[in-house]
């Protein structure tokens, strides 16, 4: 892919801009249940060049991935080149000292000493995007957001973000309140699970979303792989698809309703010529008040199909259909 293939679009109402498709790293430095990395820095470092190659400028990250290994990497990384044209964000919450309850959460103590320490892996002066990783019912909105809000003041931080709050948007709706009210920072963009079989947010979220000029940058926009068309029908709806799969992926994925919306994903697919990956994220992109999607993959090979979406030019009886594949509450939102 050229320099310039992929583009960038508003963030939210902000006056950032973002690459189309961002770039997800949750799986550097990961262990699986059997003890493998699924991605070591070698290949992190690789990946990361393939999505600069190919015009890619948004790097999604958080403190707690490979226990910190993923944000060092990318800050050796960056140290090869200009910071300035590269967006990063991070995410605070998860508890990350055993027997210290003040150490997970979004308490002013914990967010303060995780930003220090995600900039000190990062070896940079700020960063772009902070994200809650969860909402933490135990603090108050107002110590949060008064923290949040010294951070950006700080030049810690540039913009905020909320993790994994559908379908929640009243807290962000309470927290942003609150934030304008103060003249403090409010939040500027969301970070929910959302594909083509996934589709919870649709509806009072998005559009609260909309309304409120909030970005929308989706995890999970392959369905954790379901929607790349590397499971048998069959074989899935008998539990043969893979053995070492969890009964939780199968329970919400594996079902007949879900392999009826692969049915249409696949005939879309044909039709542009594209992969059942490509398709599902490019109709993610075609939905309005999606920002941009957070794409993830463990080869380059992998990376580079993805990235490929944005060259994918869906009609509108295309979107419509894949759309209302699904059926039920979720058709023609």
């Amino acid at each position: 892919m050229s320099e310039t293939d992929l583009d960038f679009v508003q963030f939210g109402e902000s006056g950032l801009r973002s690459s189309e498709l961002q770039f997800g790293t949750w799986r550097f430095g990961r262990e699986t249940e059997e003890g493998n990395l699924e991605i070591g820095e070698e290949r992190a470092k690789r990946l990361l060049d393939a999505y600069a190659d190919a015009g890619g400028r948004y790097i999604d990250t958080a403190d707690v991935y490979g226990g910190g290994q993923a944000e060092e990497w990318i800050g050796d990384w960056l140290a090869e080149r200009d910071r300035e044209r590269f967006t990063v964000a991070s995410k605070i919450y998860w508890q990350i000292r055993e027997g210290d309850p003040n150490s997970r959460g979004n308490n002013r103590k914990n967010l303060r000493h995780r930003v220090d320490e995600i900039l000190d892996r990062l070896d940079t002066d700020y960063v772009d995007v902070l994200y809650l990783h969860r909402w933490d019912g135990e603090t108050p909105t107002r110590e949060t957001m008064k923290t949040l809000n010294a951070l950006v003041d700080e030049g810690k931080v540039h913009y905020l973000g909320a993790s994994t709050l559908s379908p929640n948007a009243w807290r962000v709706a309470k927290a942003n309140e609150l934030a304008r009210a103060e003249g403090w920072e409010p939040f500027t963009v969301l970070q929910p699970r959302y594909n083509l079989v996934d589709r919870e947010i649709e509806g009072d979220y998005l559009q609260f979303a909309r309304e409120e000029g909030l970005g929308v940058c989706p995890w999970s926009p392959l369905g954790q792989g379901f929607l790349t068309g590397k499971y048998d029908r069959e074989q899935g709806l008998t539990g043969e698809s893979r053995a070492a799969e969890s009964s939780r992926f199968e329970s919400a994925y594996l079902t007949e309703t879900n392999f009826d919306v692969h049915d249409v994903l696949d005939e879309v697919a044909d039709e542009v010529d594209a992969s059942p990956a490509q398709t599902a994220l490019a109709w993610l992109m075609h939905r309005d008040g999606v920002t941009a999607p957070i794409v993830g993959a463990r080869t380059v090979e992998q990376l580079e199909e993805n990235l490929g979406a944005a060259q994918i030019d869906l009609s509108e009886e295309q979107v419509d259909r894949l759309t209302e594949a699904k059926g039920g509450p979720y058709a023609n939102l």
